[in-house]
């Protein structure tokens, strides 16, 4: 993949990403708070944003969104689903760990 093909795909990844945030957010915007680990005013700019707004944002050559599990356990508890009778419970413990980081960031 050639530097032009990395840099359509993030624009696409981005515009991606902001119709999706704001989708949710105009939905449920407790939720969208959660799920996006975004916090109130960034949800609030986002729910505002016109069509045209959206698409000069997404022409960034930098990914909007992030990874938000940044440690191992939460990998760990990810990546190993269905090795064990525990499935459920790993991934349950994964989306606390991450709630947890949410409230941290707002």
């Amino acid at each position: 993949m050639n530097a032009d093909q990395i840099l359509s795909e993030i624009r696409e990844a981005n515009l991606s990403y902001l119709m999706l945030a704001q989708s949710l957010i105009r939905a449920d915007r407790e939720q969208a708070l959660y799920r996006l680990g975004i916090s109130e005013d960034s949800a609030a700019l986002i729910a505002l944003l016109t069509p045209a707004q959206m698409m000069k944002i997404a022409a960034s050559n930098t990914l909007l969104c992030r990874f938000r599990m940044d440690d191992d356990m939460v990998w760990g508890l990810l990546t190993n689903h269905g090795k064990s009778a525990n499935d459920s419970t790993a991934r349950l413990h994964a989306s606390i760990l991450m709630a947890g980081r949410h409230q941290e960031a707002a």
